[in-house]
């Protein structure tokens, strides 16, 4: 982006292209799809071979090897070609003088895909799923490229500086990182947190106020005692701290069967007696809408709870710094869940 609007200098262009290896930028581009109805005929069957793997009942993990290898078989695209759809359709843009771009982000989003499973063989898996999770009876087929390798990305930045500095509030535990960036760190330091006053007293919520045991183990997250605990413990928070509390659940599918729950039982309309309730969602316009109108209610006197998800987008960007946080209340353990696809 910074390159495309001239922000970029030449020699820092590779900055705009950080996931594809130098010698893919500096090489030529095909015969096969020099001419531009070539190109575009190439893209029309890859549409249709992608359009084809969504006909599918079942969740499939490729790899891109083999995915690659069935586009060559079916759809007659061999690697050279997926590895320069990129760096072609940009030139075909910058032909015809398209400066609004918007127009054509999918074929873009597509390009791009197939650009990264023809450069990379490991690294990165194609996952197809016929439909979402959260509602199975809807058929809404998606293909996700998913990278497990975030050396990818820093490479560059590495060969590029002599010294780079890394820092973050949240690289806890440290001795992780440069085994996932692939780097040896000359220099290492964890600092402990600093604050002017005592101000934090963590607890751990093992019974609800009936002595019921609570907790979001997989076979006690649904029991309507833990439910209902759990918006018991978030109401008399509610009607005694002021201001914000933000409330962290361990994934968007038990945060929606939850308050749903909560709703059902009369707790939600209970709680918005006292406060007023934002959630996010994974879209992120209407979550930042949430925040917003979070922060209004905040500073306004009103008082508000804000449900996020537990390593989402608001747990890992957002500060909830003063008022906007006076209480923070994890629902679960946020683990990963390792069976996940």
């Amino acid at each position: 982006g910074l390159a495309q609007r001239g922000n970029l200098p030449i020699s820092d262009a590779w900055l705009a292209n950080p996931s594809l290896p130098d010698d893919i930028l500096k090489e030529a581009v095909p015969g096969n799809i020099r001419k531009a109805e070539h190109f575009l005929a190439v893209l029309k069957r890859l549409v249709r071979f992608l359009d084809g793997r969504l006909e599918t009942e079942n969740v499939e993990n490729e790899m891109p090897v083999s995915f690659v290898a069935s586009i060559h078989s079916q759809a007659g695209i061999d690697q050279r070609m997926l590895r320069f759809c990129y760096d072609r359709l940009h030139s075909l843009l910058l032909t015809l003088e398209i400066t609004d771009t918007d127009e054509f982000m999918h074929i873009q989003t597509i390009c791009d895909f197939a650009t990264l499973i023809g450069t990379y063989s490991r690294g990165f898996s194609i996952i197809i799923e016929p439909y979402d999770d959260r509602m199975p009876e809807v058929r809404d087929p998606v293909i996700q490229l998913s990278c497990h390798d975030a050396s990818l990305a820093i490479q560059p930045v590495f060969d590029r500086f002599q010294t780079v500095v890394i820092t973050s509030g949240t690289l806890s535990p440290i001795d992780l990182y440069p085994r996932l960036l692939n780097f040896n760190p000359v220099i290492s330091r964890s600092f402990t947190m600093s604050l002017t006053r005592d101000c934090i007293c963590p607890m751990v919520l093992t019974r609800g106020s009936d002595q019921l045991p609570v907790s979001t183990k997989f076979d006690m997250r649904s029991d309507p005692g833990v439910v209902r605990n759990y918006g018991r413990l978030l109401l008399e928070m509610a009607s005694s701290v002021p201001d914000g509390i933000v409330c962290f659940f361990v994934s968007y599918s038990y945060m929606d069967g939850i308050v749903n729950s909560w709703n059902e039982m009369g707790i939600l309309q209970d709680i918005m007696q006292h406060k007023l309730v934002f959630i996010e969602t994974p879209d992120v316009v209407e979550t930042t809408l949430a925040l917003d109108n979070y922060r209004k209610a905040c500073d306004c006197g009103r008082g508000a709870v804000f449900f996020s998800v537990a390593r989402g987008k608001v747990a890992e960007g957002i500060d909830f710094d003063r008022h906007y946080g006076r209480l923070v209340i994890m629902f679960g353990v946020p683990f990963q869940y390792t069976l996940s696809k």
